[in-house]
C-alpha cells in the first residue's frame, strides 16, 4: 500500500429478488460515498439480488457479465469510484455462487466467489475455488464473504499474497447489532492483528421480505486490530474511514508487532 485510501462501508436493506429497486437504492449510497470523497464503497454480501438459502434465489441469479454487473460498472464509471457489490451469480453450467464484484471507472476488475459455504447454504450455492486479490491504485485488497471469515487460513493466504486490506461483506441474520458486533470482535480483530492488515466488515440490515432479519452494523479495524470506526445502530447507514499507508507501515515495520514474516509453514 503506497497511498492512503478513503473507504465507505454501507449497511443496507436488501429485499430478495428486487434487483431494479436494490440497484437504484445502491446508487444513492454510491453518490453519498462520493460526496464524502470516498475512493471505494463496499456493500453487503448479495446486496443486489438479496440473500436467501431457499431455491427461489436461483431464479434471480445472473451471469457475469450480465445486467447486474453492467449496472454496477456504469455506477463506478459515472461516479469515478471503486465499487464492491454482491449478487447471486449463475454460470453456464447452472451453478450458483455467492459472488462479489469489483468495478472501477476503468472497467470490471474481477469477481470473488465465496470459498466457504455455510451448512444452510450447501444445497443452493457452489463453493468458489480461487482466492483472487485485486490491486487498484497501488492498493491490494481481498474479499471474504460472511462464513469465509471464520477460517483464519484464508486471511493468512491473502496476507502472504500481499493484501493490504480484507473487505468482509456479510449477510448474517439473527441477533441484535450489539450481539453481532460482540461475535465479530471474537474473530475479526484477530484477522487484522495476526496478519497486519486492515479489515472492513458490513452487514445487511432489517427484513429482507423473505423471512430473514439482519442486524445492521459495520466496523473498520486497523492493522493492529483496533477499531477505527463502527456503527451498531441497526439501521441503514454508512461508515467512512481513511486507511493510511503510514499506519500499515507502523505495524509492518515493527519487528515485534508484525508476525507474518516469522511464520513456520514448514512445520505446519
Amino acid at each position: 500500500m503506497k497511498n492512503n485510501i478513503r473507504i465507505a462501508a454501507v449497511i443496507l436493506n436488501c429485499p430478495v429478488g428486487r434487483i431494479a429497486e436494490n440497484l437504484e437504492h445502491m446508487a444513492r449510497w454510491v453518490e453519498a460515498a462520493k460526496k464524502q470523497s470516498a475512493d471505494l464503497v463496499c456493500f453487503p454480501e448479495m446486496n443486489v439480488t438479496g440473500y436467501s438459502t431457499r431455491a427461489k434465489i436461483k431464479n434471480v441469479a445472473e451471469p457475469v457479465p450480465g445486467t447486474i454487473s453492467q449496472s454496477v460498472l456504469a455506477m463506478a464509471q459515472k461516479y469515478k469510484i471503486i465499487i464492491l457489490a454482491g449478487l447471486a451469480e449463475a454460470d453456464l453450467a447452472g451453478r450458483v455462487f455467492a459472488s462479489h464484484l469489483v468495478a472501477t471507472a476503468q472497467g470490471m476488475t474481477g469477481i470473488y466467489r465465496k470459498v466457504h459455504i455455510a451448512p444452510p447454504e450447501s444445497q443452493i450455492f457452489t463453493a468458489g475455488d480461487t482466492i483472487p486479490l485485486f490491486e487498484i491504485k497501488r492498493f491490494k485488497l481481498g474479499i471474504q464473504l460472511c462464513y469465509d471469515v471464520h477460517f483464519p487460513e484464508l486471511s493468512t493466504r491473502m496476507a502472504t499474497e500481499g493484501a493490504d486490506a480484507i473487505f468482509m461483506p456479510h449477510a448474517s441474520p439473527r441477533g441484535t447489532p450489539t450481539e453481532k458486533f460482540d461475535s465479530w470482535m471474537r474473530h475479526l480483530s484477530a484477522r487484522a492483528f495476526d496478519n497486519g492488515l486492515y479489515v472492513i466488515a458490513c452487514n445487511q440490515a432489517g427484513n429482507n421480505q423473505y423471512d430473514l432479519n439482519f442486524p445492521g452494523l459495520a466496523v473498520v479495524l486497523d492493522p493492529a486490530g483496533r477499531i477505527i470506526k463502527k456503527d451498531i445502530g441497526g439501521t441503514e447507514n454508512m461508515v467512512v474511514a481513511d486507511l493510511k499507508a503510514g499506519e500499515l507501515e507502523k505495524v509492518r515495520g515493527h519487528r515485534m508487532r508484525y508476525f507474518l514474516p516469522n511464520r513456520r509453514p514448514d512445520l505446519y
